[in-house]
């Protein structure tokens, strides 16, 4: 990754804005939206700083202060970037390109302002709010991982891409049915290449407990499975999985 991507709590914090026009008064409305105390260059108590007309000089008046940089369409003194935004509070969901391309990224943003609910925001809040009858349902972390995972996948009672999908969530936490139990499924690759991974593979790499793979499997496609899987180089797939969803993944197709 080129950059790590973070979420910054700045209600009550001051950042600095400098220049003026449409660019900063669009940097003005996002960081008033995230509630910042919007400061000036002379502010020695802020650590962020959005330099809206990309003023080199300015840029690096700040970053030699140790404040984090962002300098409109000055890629290069960019210490941050700014991602586009869909917005279904509290669900932020941030598509940058490293500065690559505004275009592309707003682009993507039209596409998934399309694709999500706009009540995804209350599925989350009814999720915070069932944490307790969550947990009294699964006692078991993984059960519950589990638990969560099939009540929100494609399909499922949750399933996000619903437009009532909070309107179930009590039917859901008082359903006597269980998740899926243990499970071993098999994902011959047609390629080392992550882009021609089918839509049904690359769900399963995000929900699976651990990920038995060949040694040919290339890194980029095992970086597409959760990150707390256990990924377990083998010659073969396992007699004995383990609790959960397994899952045996082959680059040659030769599934043993």
């Amino acid at each position: 990754m080129h950059s790590l991507p973070v979420f910054l709590r700045l209600t009550g914090r001051p950042v600095i804005l400098t220049g003026d026009g449409e660019a900063a008064d669009a940097k003005r409305r996002l960081l008033e939206r995230a509630g910042a105390v919007i400061v000036g260059e002379e502010d020695d108590a802020a650590r962020i700083a959005i330099v809206s007309n990309g003023d080199a000089a300015t840029a690096e008046r700040l970053r030699a202060r140790g404040v984090l940089v962002n300098a409109t369409d000055n890629p290069d003194l960019c210490d941050f970037t700014l991602p586009a935004i869909v917005d279904r509070d509290p669900v932020l969901i941030a598509i940058g390109t490293g500065g690559a391309s505004a275009g592309l990224a707003k682009a993507l943003r039209q596409k998934l302002e399309a694709l999500f609910p706009a009540r995804l925001g209350e599925l989350a809040q009814a999720l915070f709010a069932g944490r307790g009858a969550i947990k009294a349902r699964w006692a078991e972390a993984g059960a519950r991982r589990r638990g969560i995972d099939a009540g929100l996948a494609p399909g499922g009672m949750i399933d996000p891409l619903r437009a009532d999908a909070v309107d179930a969530v009590p039917e859901w936490l008082a359903a006597r049915g269980q998740a899926e139990g243990s499970r071993l499924i098999a994902i011959p690759l047609l390629s080392g290449d992550p882009d021609d991974l089918t839509l049904r593979a690359a769900r399963l790499l995000g929900e699976a407990d651990r990920v038995y793979h060949s040694a040919s499997v290339p890194a980029v496609i095992l970086d597409r499975a959760r990150a707390d899987a256990a990924r377990i180089v083998a010659d073969a797939p396992p007699a004995d999985p383990g609790e959960g969803l397994s899952l045996w993944v082959t680059l040659d197709g030769a599934i043993a």
